[in-house]
């Protein structure tokens, strides 16, 4: 399969002519053949490995072939990085070196610069031929209540789910499968897993938009600040969606990742809407990566910052707050963000926020992933994977809100509740690493959260 790309290059110490070439490409064994399209506002100075990357707030298509029965064009939102094979992109021989080193990939800031217009969606029955699978509400539905926020949000949990998967695919060289669902007390969704690929032991990315009538008790759930919802006759009518990740690399040097983007809605007995969405994205590697972890804590801060200068700090604390594992004393990861319960200061802009956040997965993510694509490892650090996986299921299995609320959901589909657990995993009785190991690096980190940006 061929990719085409398009990218926004630009120039800092002078002005250059706008130009356009293309240039073809053959990646490493590893990846398929990428040919790659620039728009080139500018060359860096020297076109050398130091420098600075930015993903633009220009319009980009991809444009994928050799996918039956899908659509040929799919818009890849601004700021995300659509990056092939074992290398980003090329422009000629010395763009070509500049990019042949990818462990230079870190020194770039890949930031989701998006402008503060955002772009006209377009027809939703267009933007649904580049999904995984069709939505859960039909699109004629969704079609005729296109202005209304639980139609937005479908829409783009449904686009943020095709375009990580896509992303996962191209360096993994599987395929997800797509497992439709059904709630029958109303709604359903998608679950798309790859298992055992050449890179990936397992990802999934799930959509889930169920509907129906919760229990006062199970609204509780929903809500961390404990605000009290009255429902008529002790039952509250809401709607629920979000897009879920979690993915566990068979490398140990390839970090865990997770992200959530969720909206609920409740109607009180009055006929009063409650709204409030919630989500983030934590980074779990196993082995500590300054440059990985400033790269992945600063695009999601670039994110934020053109929203409000206080939610990344906000919610940087957040994340590592919630994902703490508090029997073992030590957070689960390096953290990311983390909110929920967000509904101010208007429906629309906090919409335009989690926007923003879910375009960042793919450019937060996948340079880690290619930048740690051939490390070699050893069978002991393999073994640590093992240990930090097991810490990874104890936060979920304990402390997760998304699993006990999944879990207090009448009629919720266990298997994708419960696909965010690692296929292998392991517990070592009294297990303490050496002091002065990598380990050990690892673990101290993890009992002191650190500032990345």
């Amino acid at each position: 399969m061929a990719t085409i790309v398009f990218f926004s290059i630009r120039r800092t110490t002078q002005t250059v002519s706008r130009r356009c070439f293309s240039s073809h490409l053959k990646a490493p064994a590893t990846a398929r053949h990428t040919r790659l399209l620039f728009s080139i506002h500018g060359l860096s100075s020297t076109l050398l490995p130091e420098t600075r990357w930015f993903s633009r707030g220009t319009s980009m298509r991809f444009l994928s072939h050799g996918n039956p029965g899908r659509s040929t064009s799919g818009r890849i939102r601004k700021g995300a990085l659509a990056l092939s094979g074992a290398v980003a992109v090329t422009a000629g021989a010395a763009v070509a070196g500049l990019l042949a080193n990818a462990d230079h990939f870190q020194r770039a800031q890949m930031a989701t610069k998006v402008s503060q217009n955002e772009e006209q969606e377009g027809d939703i029955v267009e933007r649904c031929q580049g999904f995984m699978s069709p939505p859960v509400t039909d699109v004629n539905v969704l079609q005729g209540r296109k202005e209304e926020m639980s139609t937005k949000m479908e829409m783009l949990i449904m686009e943020t789910q095709a375009e990580f998967c896509k992303a996962l695919q191209e360096v993994d060289g599987g395929t997800f499968k797509v497992d439709r669902w059904e709630r029958k007390e109303g709604g359903g969704g998608i679950s798309c897993v790859m298992q055992d690929g050449k890179v990936f032991e397992k990802a999934g990315v799930n959509v889930s938009v169920v509907f129906g009538n919760l229990t006062e008790e199970a609204a509780k759930q929903m809500r961390s600040r404990g605000k009290v919802l009255k429902g008529k006759d002790g039952k509250l009518p809401f709607c629920a969606m979000g897009v879920s990740s979690v993915i566990h690399p068979k490398n140990p040097h390839i970090p865990t990742v997770h992200f959530n983007y969720r909206y609920f809605e409740i109607e009180e007995e009055d006929g009063t809407k409650q709204w409030w969405f919630g989500g983030g994205t934590d980074l779990t590697p196993v082995y500590i990566d300054k440059e990985d972890a400033f790269h992945f804590h600063n695009t999601l801060k670039e994110a934020c910052d053109k929203h409000h200068p206080q939610y990344y700090p906000e919610f940087k604390k957040w994340c590592d707050r919630y994902f703490y594992v508090r029997h073992r004393g030590e957070t689960r990861g390096i953290g990311g963000i983390f909110f929920d319960d967000l509904d101010s200061p208007s429906q629309e802009e906090v919409f335009k926020f989690v926007k923003s956040c879910a375009r960042t997965v793919v450019p937060c993510y996948l340079p880690i992933v290619y930048k740690h694509l051939n490390d070699s490892f050893t069978d002991e650090e393999k073994d640590w994977q093992q240990v930090r996986r097991g810490r990874y299921v104890e936060f979920n299995l304990v402390y997760d809100r998304g699993v006990k609320f999944g879990l207090a959901t009448p009629g919720s589909r266990i298997e994708s509740i419960l696909m965010s657990l690692p296929l292998t995993a392991r517990w070592e009785y009294m297990h303490e690493p050496a002091k002065g190991t990598k380990e050990a690096d690892m673990l101290e980190v993890l009992r002191n959260p650190k500032e990345w940006v």
